[in-house]
């Protein structure tokens, strides 16, 4: 009798539009829990469903199904969703950005999708062009209460949330997916500002989030999402945050800096993520699956679990309701 596997602590990519034979080979492996789908993995709503679904049932046991659906920029699923503007477009009105977590939760929910990587809780300083509009506001303040609305419209539907990038990105100007940013404040700026919004979010309940990969030279040598002393002294101890810790992708340039693909997934795990990302390179992805230890984590299982989705509607429910109507129409609008 064969049992079933748990979730995984890496998180793929895979290639296209549907499932090829080789990729259902690395999805049963042990070390699988989840697959992030992008722009090429899409193309209209019968189809996405139709692949998430071959995905789970490649699967001996559970995963989770991510994407990056924030809206603005950063929209994998466009044609047949609601397209959603910027994260800074709700200053003007705030009572929207709550409809806004909801409707795009509820739109991923209803195609088998688990959580989208939302929301930004980074900071605009004004520098930073991956970041700039992606982020709620330049005021931390109203970037706090901003991004918790959007979290509650996400949970109302039945999604959880990931917060990111852990402790800010908000202050550099590179982008870390082509090169390695270096912040230079020192704690007490990041304290004073950047860490606000992740502070009150893990009080609310926050359920994940994504470290940066960035340095913060004056309080660590490492990238945030390779640091012992950001992930479990400041997250994990002084922050009280129980969630999933994501790393973000370690095909990034920002990754780069601290070793090769094993080196990477080691020295993350090492300082407590819970999954680890590995996308767009396939070769690489295989090397982690075989490289990283095969270890039941009661703990780790536990945290990932609450990031699976609770579908309240299907699609055609979704299509039908007046709630989402209305709300599609009016953040169509904005």
């Amino acid at each position: 009798m064969t049992t079933n596997l748990p979730i995984g602590p890496i998180m793929l990519d895979v290639a296209g539009l549907t499932l090829a034979a080789e990729e259902k080979e690395k999805l049963n492996h042990p070390n699988t829990g989840a697959v992030i789908l992008f722009s090429r993995n899409y193309q209209n709503p019968e189809q996405v469903t139709e692949l998430i679904n071959n995905i789970r049932a490649a699967r001996n046991g559970s995963l989770l199904i991510a994407v990056d659906q924030e809206g603005g920029r950063v929209q994998r699923f466009q044609q047949d969703f609601t397209r959603l503007p910027p994260a800074a477009s709700y200053i003007q009105t705030p009572e929207l950005a709550e409809s806004a977590g909801w409707l795009m939760a509820a739109e991923l929910l209803a195609v088998g999708v688990d959580f989208s990587f939302a929301p930004v809780l980074d900071i605009d300083c004004g520098v930073s062009e991956i970041i700039g509009n992606r982020s709620f506001s330049t005021d931390a303040e109203l970037a706090t209460r901003l991004s918790s609305l959007f979290r509650k419209g996400m949970n109302t539907a039945g999604m959880a949330a990931t917060g990111k990038h852990f402790p800010g990105h908000g202050a550099v100007a590179l982008d870390s997916h082509l090169t390695l940013p270096i912040d230079d404040r020192d704690l007490d700026s990041i304290r004073a500002k950047d860490l606000i919004p992740f502070k009150q979010l893990i009080a609310e309940g926050l359920e994940g989030i994504m470290p940066a990969h960035v340095v913060y030279p004056k309080i660590d040598p490492n990238p945030a999402g390779f640091s012992p002393f950001w992930i479990q002294q400041i997250l994990r101890q002084e922050l009280n945050f129980n969630g999933t810790v994501f790393s973000d992708d370690l095909s990034m340039e920002g990754a780069a800096s601290v070793g090769d693909f094993p080196e990477r997934a080691r020295l993350a795990q090492q300082a407590g993520c819970d999954m680890i990302l590995v996308c767009n390179n396939p070769k690489a992805a295989e090397q982690v699956l075989d490289t990283v230890p095969i270890i039941n984590d009661p703990l780790r299982e536990q945290r990932l679990n609450r990031m699976q989705g609770k579908p309240q509607l299907n699609r055609e429910q979704l299509m039908q309701s007046e709630k989402w109507q209305k709300l599609s129409t009016l953040i169509h609008n904005l």
